[in-house]
């Protein structure tokens, strides 16, 4: 049987892991020690729709915020064995897809394991083919935990930034769908192509252009993106009542 672990106890198992859980010192120096998003890849599909996405918000997590992340993105699929070293897991996509048995098996296993997993559509079409694919994983994963609506005042919108409606690339959806295992959110959901937002190329211009809400649009979905890293690494922290005076001061985070 599957016993599920906890999120800092995955992370505790990670080189470096020590400076981010406040344990001293790391076990590493240098590229090795850095956490590393990780990009599904699987077969059928178009699973890379957006290869700059991620890489442009590890730069961003990393200039923002404490956690020593690797730029670069590291691409698995999920029979490989380095599954395991990487909490957080990014799925993106605008076609149907579907992963095989053993896949399921092991994938609902990493997040049993406390894992962390974004699926982030890049079709940003309620009901097209992605759409319809990540519903029919979420139930494969997990039959009696629904994807279900986040609450507007879910953690994540709170882990760094104070944030309101949910937006990526596109608008589309005023909310976010997530899979919950004992009270932490194993799947997260976004609608809004986050990942079209955040791609940048080698020339530093913005790949996509933004709508409605342009730069601005832009920016809210880049910090969506460091909210949603803040809490795959550090969970349900801030819902303590003892940080809600630190979270108020830093309401000039937000955009005006």
């Amino acid at each position: 049987m599957t016993r599920e672990l906890s999120r800092r106890t995955l992370l505790a198992l990670l080189p470096g892991a020590g400076v981010l859980l406040g344990g001293g010192a790391a076990r590493a120096i240098g590229p090795r020690s850095k956490l590393r998003l990780a990009q599904l890849l699987y077969a059928g599909g178009n699973p890379v729709p957006r290869p700059s996405g991620l890489r442009r918000l590890a730069w961003e997590v990393d200039k923002r915020t404490s956690i020593d992340v690797a730029l670069d993105a590291v691409t698995l699929r999920v029979s490989d064995r380095a599954l395991f070293e990487h909490p957080f897991l990014y799925l993106g996509g605008d076609q149907p897809f579907e992963l095989a048995a053993a896949e399921l098996e092991r994938l609902r296993s990493f997040l049993l394991y406390g894992g962390f997993l974004l699926v982030d559509s890049a079709d940003a079409r309620p009901g097209a083919g992605f759409d319809r694919s990540v519903r029919k994983l979420c139930a494969s994963l997990f039959a009696k935990q629904p994807l279900v609506r986040l609450k507007p005042d879910h953690v994540v919108s709170k882990s760094f930034y104070l944030l309101d409606r949910p937006l990526g690339r596109v608008a589309s959806v005023p909310y976010l769908e997530g899979v919950e295992l004992d009270g932490r959110l194993a799947v997260l959901y976004s609608q809004n192509d986050l990942a079209g937002a955040w791609s940048r190329d080698n020339f530093g211009q913005w790949e996509f252009g933004v709508y409605p809400g342009g730069e601005q649009q832009r920016e809210l979905a880049m910090r969506w993106g460091i909210n949603i890293v803040m809490y795959a690494f550090c969970l349900d922290y801030k819902a303590d009542q003892v940080h809600i005076p630190f979270i108020l001061k830093r309401r000039r985070w937000q955009v005006p």
